[in-house]
């Protein structure tokens, strides 16, 4: 019978991967409540309407990656493809906004789903990570949701991000600068890619993301959106940037930076990352400031600013610069019963260990020599061994090998956890 293989574009997260990703987002998670956050988990599968009214028909993750289908009562439903546009679904349906102090400050963890060509760090299905601050509009709340998404960052052990910003301005300046980009593409879209000729139709905006080398040159020549800000979002933006500047952050304004989403407006953000091993990933996390996102989507207009992380993508960068170490699978102690007889004796050792004690603990089930369950124990990261034979059931006592001096002792068990934390504490002393 042939072998069932993975879907294309996704992967499969086991062992050391899989404790890699754990601590990935059990950091993030509580950098993130830190900041006053609070975790929600909307559901995978929404209503189409919104994604379409929330994230914009003019987007790509609209037009072309959503995995959409009908159920068997001919309802539309989308399996999500970013969190935001269902977040705010979520907040309007339960009146969050009502009911609690404002920002709102969400926080949530989980898979999304978009038809794209896989690529370094990139799966169809995949895992991200982010926030959202909901219902003030302060430049300053802008710049706090940028600081925490940096931090994450820093503490997880990345040097040398870069932090590029930008600012798409208020409903004015978008509308005049969209005027000025149909007219400039207007000379040019004939000659560019179909993407972009359908983006100028949609959302002029859309053409700046273009991926295409054959239209760069193109697009680079175009006008640029700080020509046609308001004068408040450009205050408003100034104040965004002496408020990194204030707190030490570096960035680099990026004057092509637009986002894919078309609920973005004035403050974007993006970080971009290349690995030790020389590996560029392009932008590793993203987010930005946005108006009426709540409002298209049937709640009252408020404002909110959020980011997000592919946790696949940082778990490879990780990787890249070798800091995935203490990620590895281990063990407080490897129980070795030495005959069937002690496998029993053996078992109520290790339930002790781990509920009494919290340590993790494992033990060897097969009847094999002694020499293979030190092997074993080595292989699984153990740091002390426990050997359990006849003499030690009978004394009600086992004895405790610590694997890298070859110390050993004879203990009671009654006594064994408090031995363990014992040598634990005096190897905290030693560092």
């Amino acid at each position: 019978m042939d072998i069932i293989n993975n879907v294309k574009g996704t992967h499969d997260v086991f062992l050391d991967e899989n404790n890699a990703y754990e601590m990935v987002e059990s950091m993030m998670k509580s950098i993130a409540e830190l900041y006053g956050y609070n975790g929600v988990r909307p559901p995978v599968l929404e209503y189409s309407q919104v994604f379409s009214r929330g994230v914009g028909e003019s987007s790509d993750i609209v037009r072309k990656e959503m995995y959409t289908f009908l159920d068997k009562g001919g309802r539309e439903l989308t399996l999500r493809p970013e969190f935001t546009a269902g977040i705010m679904r979520l907040v309007i349906q339960n009146k969050l906004y009502a009911t609690n102090e404002l920002p709102l400050k969400l926080y949530y963890n989980g898979p999304v789903f978009r038809y794209e060509r896989p690529q370094l760090g990139r799966y169809r299905q995949f895992n991200q990570f982010g926030v959202e601050s909901i219902g003030n509009n302060s430049p300053i709340n802008d710049v706090e949701v940028i600081v925490l998404a940096y931090t994450i960052l820093c503490s997880l052990g990345l040097e040398g991000v870069t932090l590029k910003i930008n600012t798409l301005g208020d409903d004015v300046s978008r509308d005049n600068y969209r005027k000025a980009l149909k007219e400039y593409f207007a000379k040019h879209i004939g000659n560019m890619c179909e993407d972009c000729k359908s983006r100028y139709e949609l959302n002029p905006l859309r053409i700046l993301d273009c991926k295409v080398s054959e239209d760069r040159p193109i697009i680079d020549k175009a006008p640029k959106i700080g020509d046609y800000l308001s004068e408040q979002s450009k205050l408003r933006f100034e104040d965004v940037k002496d408020a990194l500047d204030t707190l030490q952050i570096p960035y680099e304004v990026d004057d092509g930076l637009v986002r894919g989403l078309d609920y973005y407006s004035e403050t974007v953000f993006e970080f971009h990352y290349k690995s030790k091993t020389g590996a560029n990933y392009g932008a590793i996390g993203a987010g930005g400031h946005y108006g009426k996102l709540m409002q298209e989507l049937g709640g009252p207009e408020m404002p909110g600013v959020g980011f997000s992380f592919g946790i696949e993508r940082i778990v490879s960068v990780l990787k890249d610069d070798s800091l995935l170490e203490d990620t590895k699978s281990s063990l407080d102690a490897y129980i070795m019963p030495l005959g069937s007889e002690s496998l029993l004796f053996a078992e109520e050792v290790a339930v002790l260990l781990r509920n009494s004690g919290g340590y993790r603990v494992d033990l060897c089930f097969d009847k094999t020599k002694i020499s293979n369950m030190f092997k074993r124990a080595t292989n699984k990261g153990a740091k002390f061994g426990i050997i359990i034979g006849e003499d030690e059931i009978n004394n009600e006592s086992v004895i405790l090998k610590k694997l890298d001096t070859q110390e050993q002792f004879t203990v009671k068990v009654d006594d064994l956890v408090n031995k363990l934390d014992e040598l634990y504490d005096m190897e905290e002393g030693n560092k």
